[in-house]
């Protein structure tokens, strides 16, 4: 083991050394040498061995046991270790500065994923290398994307890509490109549907790199060519951009499947910044956070979270056992966490308590339902959706609900969704995802455990027999061109009813437990449309309640505050599904 100790330089003339800060000095380093020599004891000795013959504090003996046992080569000693680190408040500033030096990945991820981790366990990033000569960020990002191939991407990617390459100036960008969206927030409420969401180049080359981060070799060569450098520099500068930083996060999160690229992004700094973003009070920022951690996280995690899966409960590690998955799974326009935000109301936008949780909360799955049933795994899951394709340039059709069924159940599957009990919470769209998922799972003798494992689901207003919607988008100029996913909501549409036929049989064949809930409120869609989105009778699956609530579309999965009828209902039917599973 290695040690530095940085002093400030100091003249050579002896006469300028007398005085007390030369003996200052003489006792600094004489206390130096005697604390790296009691490391070396420690560190190279058998941990049995006592301290008799090392002159050294008891509680110096303290940081250094800790440091070696989480080194240990028995794992239960090594997990041990980081809990009781992070469960340390009382310590000075440079035992914790000693661990941050010397312990390994293994301890330095697990502190971070540890809910009472003091932040001085973790060094600061390492300076970051100078933009070269004549250059900016944004030509640095341009270059890395450029350096990347453009092989096993879909040809809409490769569109964007080049769309990106191309653009020469922020507000050519934001004039072209602010209308796109790769990764699913997209436009999050549909009341915002008419407004144009402004982009800079940044941004746009950003949201490539999140889809060529996905593929393995494309985050080879990002890691080669100083992209995580280049991240953490736009990571820092935009502290301001939420959209922005998070975007980087799901890059860091997608190179961090790549096992192989662990040891480069600790060294690169990133766990630090990582540890602090777990710790804020913004659920979208620390769940980005979160999931990139888990996947760093090989010592206690098998599962990996791909680009869109988001786990909301628990985040950090934990020694409550998990019984039971509850996964979420959002509909047309929606996005992971604004979807499952409680009820706006007037009170709350005027007192501006958006970040009291005790109050209001934007995801009411992680503020209610983890607390109130803590032995839940509880996944949110994200993809883009449209309701128009007006605004589309990209020559390729969009993405079919076959298609991103497929997608969505790969990713679920790389999660371990379906190794526990799950119950699917769905809202509009959502819910004809996890039907067609669970079909299509029940092809293949591989998913046979999840199928085996779903106990139940929840729709959300979710339109079994089709929505006034895609009738609406063909007859209202404000939606001249109704996206696939529209058209595929329509009433007439034969896969539409082929979906529901083959899924009530297979649903009573399984004796899925079922609710529904439906709105009997108009939804206003931008300033021109008010329709019914889904009416009652298209919520009616066939099995199960249906329960009819006074609010419109949007609002039929937010509920008002925890006492409200809508979640209490929900948590009722969760308890009661689970109870065997949660007993055991």
């Amino acid at each position: 083991m290695k040690s530095y100790i940085y002093v400030n330089t100091v003249s050579l003339d002896k006469r300028e050394n007398y005085g007390i800060t030369y003996q200052a000095r003489k006792e600094l380093h004489k206390a130096v040498r005697k604390v790296l020599a009691t490391s070396a004891k420690i560190l190279r000795g058998p941990f049995a061995d006592t301290f008799s013959t090392v002159d050294v504090e008891d509680h110096e003996c303290a940081t250094w046991l800790l440091l070696r046992k989480s080194q240990s080569g028995d794992r239960a000693a090594r997990l041990q270790a980081v809990q009781e680190m992070s469960e340390t408040h009382h310590w000075h500033d440079y035992q914790y500065r000693i661990i941050a030096q010397a312990c390994d990945l293994r301890t330095l991820i697990g502190l971070a994923r540890s809910k009472e981790s003091d932040l001085r366990f973790f060094l600061p990033p390492p300076p970051l290398p100078s933009l070269k000569e004549d250059s900016s960020i944004e030509e640095e990002l341009r270059q890395l994307l450029a350096s990347l191939p453009q092989t096993e991407l879909d040809a809409c990617i490769q569109y964007f890509t080049s769309l990106a390459l191309s653009e020469s100036s922020q507000s050519l960008a934001a004039q072209k490109g602010g209308l796109w969206c790769f990764g699913g927030n997209g436009l999050p409420y549909a009341e915002s549907f008419g407004e144009v969401p402004s982009a800079t180049v940044e941004m746009f080359c950003l949201e490539a790199l999140v889809k060529h981060s996905e593929i393995s070799t494309h985050c080879d060569k990002i890691e080669a060519n100083g992209g995580l450098q280049l991240l953490q520099r736009l990571y820092q500068l935009h502290k301001d951009c939420p959209k922005i930083q998070r975007n980087i996060m799901r890059i860091i999160g997608n190179m961090a499947l790549n096992e192989h690229l662990h040891s480069t992004i600790v060294r690169s700094g990133w766990v630090s910044i990582l540890a602090e973003a777990m710790k804020s009070h913004r659920i979208m920022e620390a769940s980005h956070a979160a999931r990139t951690l888990a996947n760093l996280d090989r010592e206690t995690i098998q599962e990996k979270y791909q680009d869109g899966v988001y786990v909301l409960h628990p985040q950090y590690r934990t020694s409550q056992p998990i019984k039971a998955d509850v996964l979420f799974i959002h509909g047309l326009m929606g996005a992971a966490f604004k979807t499952w935000r409680q009820q706006d109301s007037e009170q709350v936008l005027t007192e501006k308590i958006l970040e009291d949780e005790a109050r209001y909360t934007t995801c009411w799955p992680k503020t209610w339902l983890a607390r109130d049933c803590p032995a839940l795994r509880i996944i949110s899951v994200e993809y883009d959706t449209s309701l128009s394709d007006w605004r589309t340039r990209c020559p390729v059709e969009r993405k079919s609900i076959a298609f991103r069924s497929n997608e969505l159940l790969r990713k679920l599957r790389a999660a371990g969704v379906g190794d526990r009990p799950v119950i699917w919470v769905s809202h509009s769209m959502g819910g004809l995802l996890v039907k067609k998922m669970l079909l299509e799972a029940s092809k293949k003798p591989e998913m046979s455990t999840l199928i085996n494992n779903t106990r139940g689901i929840i729709f959300y207003s979710v339109p079994h027999h089709g929505s006034h919607l895609a009738e609406y988008s063909v007859n209202i100029r404000y939606l001249l061109f109704p996206s696939l996913e529209v058209k595929e909501l329509s009433k007439d549409s034969p896969a539409l009813k082929t979906l529901q036929d083959d899924f009530l049989e297979f649903a009573k064949d399984k004796n899925f437990q079922v609710l529904n809930f439906v709105e009997t409120l108009p939804t206003y869609i931008g300033s021109m449309i008010k329709l019914h989105v889904v009416p009652v009778e298209s919520a009616d699956l066939g099995i199960g309640d249906l329960i009819p609530v006074d609010v419109d579309h949007l609002n039929i999965c937010k509920p008002k505050k925890k006492d409200a009828f809508l979640y209490q209902r929900t948590l009722q039917f969760i308890c009661e599904t689970l109870a065997k599973d949660l007993e055991n």
